[in-house]
C-alpha cells in the first residue's frame, strides 16, 4: 500500500475550474492505478477519471458523466496524479479521493487498497 495526500480542493462558481493533485509516498508509484473517485452525500461513491501506465503505454478511464470537462495525468517524476477539472457543474459538488491499486485500472471502489483523506470540491451555482 501506499500513502496518498489530496490537495485542491475547494469553492467555485458553476463554468469554473479546479485541479487537484494526489502526492504518494509509494517508490513503485509508476506500477500503480491511480484513480480519482467522488462521493456526494448520500450517493455511493463513484470513479470518475483513471490512469495506468503499461508496455503500452499509458491508458486513461472517464466517466461519462466527466468525459470531454476533466482530465487526468500523473508525473511520476514527482510521485503525482492530477485532476484538471474544467466546466464544472454543481452535480460535480463531492468529495473527491484519490487511489491507487498496483497494475491496471479498476473501475469498483472495492477494487483500490490504498486511499487519501478526501478534498471537498462545491460547486456554486
Amino acid at each position: 500500500q501506499v500513502q496518498l495526500v489530496e490537495s485542491g480542493g475547494g469553492l467555485v462558481q458553476a463554468g469554473g475550474s479546479l485541479r487537484l493533485s494526489c502526492a504518494s509516498s509509494g517508490r513503485t508509484f509508476s506500477s500503480y492505478a491511480m484513480g480519482w473517485f467522488r462521493q456526494a452525500p448520500g450517493k455511493e461513491r463513484e470513479l470518475v477519471a483513471a490512469i495506468a501506465i503499461s508496455w503500452r503505454g499509458s491508458s486513461t478511464y472517464y466517466s461519462d458523466s466527466v468525459k470531454g470537462r476533466f482530465t487526468i495525468s500523473r508525473d511520476n517524476a514527482k510521485n503525482t496524479v492530477y485532476l484538471q477539472m474544467n466546466s464544472l457543474e454543481p452535480e460535480d459538488s463531492a468529495v473527491y479521493y484519490c487511489a491507487a491499486r498496483p497494475g491496471a485500472i479498476a473501475t469498483s471502489p472495492a477494487d483500490f487498497g490504498s486511499w487519501g483523506q478526501g478534498t471537498q470540491v462545491t460547486v456554486s451555482s
